[in-house]
């Protein structure tokens, strides 16, 4: 993080360390909010945007929307992500490396972060339905409660996030189909990108629990890519399982693979990623709380690792497949 990154967030002194742990070191956002919340929208609008995607040359997102549905468990600890502060340092270390394109956040950790200064040439996605609470008695009716397209289009972001859980025997997913495709169609008619994350979901001793069988994946992919009126800004949102050749077949669609809160040991994590972004469509990574809460607490160590396995020269469209009019 630069010193003038660092003062952005109300001037003075740089802002302390991940290591520091002040209370009283992100006061001054408590200070802007309150004295000065216009400060949020100048701060979108003088922010220097991302240069653009390209095929082939992947990008690299870190997702910070968890909180907002009271998802707050990362590697085994149940409130991991319940300390505001310690998350805003994780993620100034992780977006400090000039690998990292961009974040996926909630409007609370999006404003923290534009105001910090920390979003400087990075895609910004929007997450805007976070009302399916985990836990929640009807967590399938999975509300827009976050970002909305015309708020996204007027912070200079790239796209919007929606999470699309499809539960076959819950009466709510036919609702949350209809709003996930008015979203698309709300942020495709701006110009945005909406990155759909698809899963086919169930009701499993009182918990939701998602299908990460590849025919499962499948099935999601399909019934995601038909919602909206039109997927010229469509992208996915999908997890790596076993037989991503076959998953990656069922869509023509950017995609870029989720982390989520594995189990398993950070290295075959890693190893799984590395072979699932080696496949045709593959655009990159939106990983949060693997990178961001480490099993060995190296943030910086972790989100190197994961940039060191993303391809990073564009990819020439192979003979035929552009329509450009010969004159």
């Amino acid at each position: 993080m630069t010193a003038a990154a660092a003062t952005r967030a109300g001037g003075g002194a740089p802002l302390r360390d991940a290591h520091d742990d002040d209370p009283r070191r992100y006061e001054r956002l408590t200070k802007i909010r309150l004295e000065d919340p216009k400060a949020v929208a100048r701060a979108a609008a003088e922010r220097r945007h991302h240069p653009g995607v390209v095929l082939g040359r992947q990008n690299f997102i870190v997702a910070a929307d968890h909180p907002a549905r009271g998802a707050l468990a990362a590697q085994g600890r149940p409130d991991a992500m319940a300390d505001r502060r310690e998350l805003l340092d994780r993620l100034q270390i992780a977006l400090a490396n000039p690998a990292v394109d961009g974040v996926l956040a909630s409007p609370d950790i999006m404003d923290d972060l534009l105001l910090l200064g920390a979003l400087e040439g990075k895609l910004v996605f929007g997450s805007m339905n976070r009302g399916g609470l985990a836990g929640l008695v009807n967590e399938f009716d999975d509300r827009f409660t976050g970002h909305t397209a015309e708020a996204l289009a007027a912070l200079g972001a790239d796209g919007g996030k929606m999470l699309t859980r499809i539960a076959l025997d819950d009466p709510a997913t036919a609702g949350i189909l209809e709003s996930t495709a008015r979203a698309i169609d709300s942020l495709a008619a701006l110009g945005l990108i909406a990155m759909v994350e698809p899963f086919l979901s169930g009701w499993v001793g009182g918990k939701v629990v998602n299908d990460l069988s590849p025919e499962a994946v499948i099935k999601s992919i399909g019934i995601a890519g038909g919602l909206g009126s039109t997927s010229a800004y469509t992208w996915m949102k999908l997890p790596v399982v076993e037989d991503m050749e076959r998953v990656m077949a069922a869509t023509t669609m950017p995609t870029v693979l989720l982390g989520g809160d594995p189990a398993g040991h950070q290295d075959e994590v890693f190893a799984s990623w590395g072979r699932a972004l080696a496949l045709p469509g593959v655009q990159g990574l939106t990983v949060g709380r693997t990178l961001l809460y480490p099993a060995d607490g190296d943030v910086a160590g972790a989100v190197a690792t994961a940039a060191s396995l993303l391809r990073t020269e564009e990819i020439q469209p192979a003979e035929g497949t552009t329509q450009e009019a010969e004159k």
